[in-house]
């Protein structure tokens, strides 16, 4: 099976997709976790100036590792999305720097990408100087931000998050040791899927920062 981690397109972009691919909803506020909702893909743009596409983070791991489809593209500065985009060798953003006033929305615009930038890099709101990580390594997984993909009825989603942030915070100053206790001690007990325990831990013993940041940060 194949999941999106998608949102609500921006207006304008007429959106159908098949009905065996499924997107991930935007949050809610329970003690729940996130539900799943249909899947949607942008239809072609014709102005040059805006996107041809709105590109995707997709999994076919049941939600584990992620792989970007679709071009990502900077159409340039504007309000509410005023921060610096970081580019690799071709030009592709990888990674954009929060401007003071920036909205998640308008900053994924700029880009091409759905507004999921946020979830992606583990926070519920994005703030000046954080810097958002926009393409996925494949090869690395990533837990949710919200809650473990297969949570229980009840869960208690905040102290999860919490734990979440400060394994992130931890990853951005590099201390693998906080990472490796906030998940061998709060973490791990929160997760059920062994092959999903297995990927993470094998992640977090080896202590590439890199990849820790993709899980947490």
């Amino acid at each position: 099976m194949v999941f999106l981690v998608a949102a609500t397109a921006f207006a304008g972009c007429t959106v159908t997709a098949p009905e065996s691919v499924k997107t991930l909803g935007a949050p809610v506020p329970t003690a729940v976790a996130t539900p799943i909702s249909e899947a949607s893909s942008a239809t072609e743009a014709t102005d040059p100036d805006s996107c041809a596409g709105l590109s995707q983070v997709v999994s076919e791991s049941d939600g584990l590792y992620w792989e970007r489809r679709g071009s990502l593209r900077d159409l340039g500065a504007r309000e509410f999305a005023q921060g610096e985009v970081t580019a690799d060798d071709d030009g592709a953003p990888v990674a954009y720097t929060v401007a003071s006033g920036d909205v998640e929305s308008v900053i994924a615009e700029r880009l091409c990408a759905y507004p999921n930038l946020a979830q992606m890099n583990h926070v519920r709101v994005i703030h000046p100087g954080h810097v958002l990580w926009l393409t996925p390594d494949p090869a690395i997984p990533w837990v949710p931000y919200y809650a473990p993909g297969d949570a229980p009825a009840g869960f208690e989603q905040i102290p999860y998050q919490q734990a979440i942030e400060s394994a992130g915070a931890a990853v951005d100053t590099g201390d693998v040791d906080t990472v490796r206790s906030i998940w061998n001690d709060t973490l791990k007990p929160m997760f059920a899927n062994q092959t999903t325990i297995d990927a993470v831990q094998e992640v977090v013993d080896a202590g590439d920062l890199d990849a820790l940041r993709q899980l947490f940060s």
